[in-house]
């Protein structure tokens, strides 16, 4: 068994509260020391209550399944020899009401772009198979029960001879 912490941190201050017009700025910390600036979404409170500039839960969500993805997809390679130079992901997630009627991310689509070099290269098949294994394994898409999509691009680089 694993633990991971992290700490949130929102103070009222001054601000009036019970009317619902207070900000959703608000701090998260990680273990490693890291802070990030959150927010609500925009899109979900509207401005000046929610800061377009932070990071909101959604894109967290997002974030964490296109990086745990990439994190597998890197190992994988590794161990199979062949060369990651770049690995770029343009993720989105979608978010609409479910059966439930509640909202719910029910969709991410990870694209990543992945350009390798060196002497083994993959082949697109090898390339696909690498992707469904990283989904497989990783941990955070095995957590949810949002759809989770891959639509890889292959980019790769031959050695100058």
């Amino acid at each position: 068994m694993h633990s991971y912490t992290s700490q949130v941190t929102w103070q009222r201050g001054e601000q009036a509260f019970l009317d619902n017009r207070y900000s959703r700025k608000h701090i998260v910390r990680f273990d490693g020391g890291v802070e990030i600036p959150a927010s609500s979404s925009p899109q979900v409170v509207r401005e000046p209550m929610s800061d377009p500039a932070a990071v909101d839960p959604e894109e967290l969500f997002v974030a964490s399944l296109s990086s745990c993805h990439m994190l597998w997809f890197l190992s994988i390679a590794a161990e199979r020899g062949f060369r990651v130079d770049t690995y770029i992901d343009n993720a989105e997630g979608v978010m609409q009401k479910a059966a439930s009627g509640k909202w719910a991310m029910s969709l991410v689509t990870l694209r990543p772009m992945v350009s390798f070099s060196g002497q083994q290269l993959p082949s697109r098949e090898a390339h696909a198979q690498m992707h469904h294994l990283a989904h497989d394994e990783c941990f955070i898409a095995n957590s949810v029960r949002t759809e989770v999509r891959c639509e890889p691009l292959l980019a790769i680089a031959r050695e100058a001879e």
